[in-house]
This record gives C-alpha cells, sequence and structure tokens, in this order.
C-alpha cells in the first residue's frame, strides 16, 4: 500500500472524457426518492454515461418517472422487468450495460457531482483497475462524514485485505456504489439470489483487482435512515437463513484463491458476530429464540478446533479469545458475564474516559 497524503486527481476536460460509464439503478416502488438519484447522476461534472434504470416491477409510479426521463435526456435507458428482487435486477444492469466502466447507485442515495469525474481521473492517473471512495452516511437529523484529503494505492489483494479488517478508518464497505471498475474486472461475475448479494459479488471483484485506489473522501451519499432498507433491518429470519451463510460462503471462497490467511481473518470476525447475535437472540422477544439460540451455539461449537488458529491471528483480540472460550465452557456463564459487562462495566469505563476528557 502507497499512502498519497494530499492528493487530488487533476479534472478532465469534456473532450477527453472518452471512456463510457454505466451507472445502473435498480428502481422498486422508490417513487419519492428517485428523481433526486437520477438528477444527481445526470448533473454529474462527467458527462459521458449511460444510465440504465432497471425497473423491477414497479406499481407506485417509479415506473412511468424512468420513462419520462429517458424521453428527458439520452444518455438515459431504461429497462422493465417482472419483479425478481435486487439480485434480479442489477444483474439485468450487467448484461445490459455498454460501458467501459461500471458502477451502481441506489434509487433512494444520491451523488456528489464530481465522483465519477475523481474517481476516473484517480483510476488513469494510477493505472488502476477499480477506485473506492468513502461515503457520507444520512441520518434524518444529522450527517456523518469524516473525509480526509488522505488516498491510497493497494497493488494485488492488498484492498481486499484491508477491506475484510473491517478498520472504519477506510470505508471501503461491502456495498458496490461507492466502487468505480473497469468492465473487464466484473466478466462473468454475477450476484446470487439472497438478501445481501453484494456480499458475494464485492468480494469476488476485490479479489480480481490488479491495482486498486483508494479516496478518503465522501462522494456518495448514503441514507441511514429509511426503516424498509435492508440494510436497516435487525435480527431476524434473514439473518439466519442469509447473512449467516454469506459469511461461511465467503470464508470457502478466500481458501478456494489459495489466502488461508485472509480466510482465518474472514473467520475472526465470523465467529465474533456469532457471539453478538447469541446474547442479541437472548436478551431479545424472538418467537424462535430457542431455535435461533441452539443453531447460534452449534455453530460456534463447530468451529472449535480451529480457534486457535482463528484467534492466533495479528488482529485478534485477546478479550474476543476469553469471551470464546467462556463461551465454549459454558453458555450460561458467559451470558452471565455478558450482563455484568454491559451493566456495570461499560459505563465504568465511559465515565472513567469521560472524566479523563474534562
Amino acid at each position: 500500500m502507497r499512502k498519497l497524503e494530499q492528493y487530488q486527481p487533476e479534472k478532465q476536460k469534456k473532450g477527453k472524457q472518452t471512456g463510457l460509464i454505466s451507472v445502473i439503478v435498480t428502481v422498486y416502488n422508490i417513487r419519492e426518492y428517485l428523481p433526486k438519484a437520477v438528477d444527481s447522476i445526470l448533473s454529474s461534472t462527467y458527462q459521458n454515461l449511460e444510465v440504465l434504470l432497471i425497473d423491477d416491477g414497479s406499481t407506485d409510479g417509479s415506473e412511468r418517472i424512468c420513462d419520462e426521463y429517458a424521453k428527458k435526456d439520452g444518455r438515459v435507458r431504461v429497462v422493465h422487468q417482472r419483479n425478481g428482487g435486487a439480485y434480479s435486477a442489477r444483474n439485468t444492469g450487467l448484461l445490459e450495460a455498454k460501458g467501459d466502466y461500471l458502477t451502481f447507485v441506489d434509487g433512494d442515495d444520491w451523488i456528489e457531482p464530481q465522483m465519477y469525474e475523481t474517481l476516473l481521473a484517480a483510476m488513469m492517473e494510477q493505472d488502476a483497475d477499480l477506485a473506492v471512495c468513502r461515503y457520507r452516511k444520512i441520518y434524518e437529523n444529522r450527517r456523518v462524514d469524516l473525509s480526509t484529503p488522505m488516498a491510497a494505492v493497494f497493488e494485488g489483494q492488498e484492498l481486499l485485505a484491508k477491506y475484510l479488517e473491517e478498520d472504519e478508518a477506510w470505508l471501503i464497505q461491502t456495498a458496490v456504489w461507492n466502487k468505480l471498475w473497469k468492465r473487464s474486472l466484473s466478466d462473468g461475475l454475477r450476484f446470487p439470489k439472497s438478501l445481501y448479494e453484494d456480499m458475494y459479488f464485492t468480494i469476488r471483484l476485490l479479489a480480481k483487482s490488479k491495482r486498486s485506489v483508494y479516496l478518503d473522501w465522501a462522494m456518495y451519499n448514503y441514507v441511514c435512515s429509511r426503516a424498509t432498507s435492508t440494510t436497516n433491518i435487525g435480527l431476524n429470519e434473514k439473518t439466519f437463513n442469509d447473512l449467516i451463510p454469506n459469511f461461511y460462503e465467503r470464508s470457502a471462497f478466500l481458501r478456494e484463491i489459495g489466502r488461508e490467511d485472509l480466510a482465518l481473518l474472514q473467520d475472526y470476525f465470523l465467529y465474533k458476530r456469532l457471539l453478538l447475535f447469541y446474547t442479541a437472540v437472548c436478551r431479545s422477544q424472538d418467537p424462535k429464540k430457542k431455535e435461533h439460540k441452539a443453531f447460534l451455539q452449534q455453530k460456534i461449537e463447530a468451529g472449535k478446533d480451529c480457534y486457535a488458529a482463528v484467534y492466533g491471528i495479528p488482529q485478534a483480540s485477546s478479550q474476543e479469545y476469553r469471551k470464546m472460550k467462556l463461551f465454549l465452557k459454558s453458555p450460561v456463564l458467559y451470558r452471565a458475564a455478558m450482563r455484568l459487562n454491559d451493566s456495570f462495566l461499560i459505563p465504568i469505563k465511559v465515565a472513567m474516559a469521560n472524566r479523563r476528557h474534562r
């Protein structure tokens, strides 16, 4: 990895914007949000765009809004299809796209005008096949933006490794919407039928990259406040049927490509999550609490033979290993320790930290 502390790619004049960028927007009953998303794309300082609006069987008027944009701007192309879910609409977009470069925008988010010009310029200057930017989190009453002027160039699978570390200082994210890549990078790659289809797609995209560039300033606006958003859904059946299996699938993929080191890193965060899910289920009003507790306990105990390797990686926390050992000894003792930790120890630590900062 090579850091660029103060980096600003050169602006691209309109006459030199020769590479076609396909922006794929999946649309399903988002009439209230869609115009802002599409307007932000069409206002991009990079003008050589193909905007693909994939209407996934909308019934709220979103389909008509798509057609109106196609009539107003020749860069917009609409595909109407029967409702098949987000993964199906995204795959349609990949098949229909004609661009040299590909990206996605969720229909309830919006982008900054310079996003694609900046990402593509950085790719060209650094001879990269993939670019990623930080994003701004949009809540109902606040915005979170930790942008800096820093950038970094990653060789081979270095960006994949950084992504798997889940370090919030590097907002790489599982999503495809804060990334721009050469078309060849995703040739033959499709989204699976899953609520968390990005997890499958992104890890493979990053694994194929030969050189990538990360820009640490927010050019994508991600709306976090929609209650119906997939990412805002709490612990439920999808956690057990889609999310957890996806984590196991990612570990298997990393081993398939010969990255046992990264598979162990992925496993570390998987087992950390399983313990968190177990605690959450125990404290919930889940009607299937007994079933879900048994499922999680079985998954956690099934991995015990590999825990020495998993918790032996440099990124692993000794505290997390102690939690796991306690759980394996007695889930009852583990639950009691977590209640003690949350009720007494954490408040004490927070109070002490506040005193130090006065």
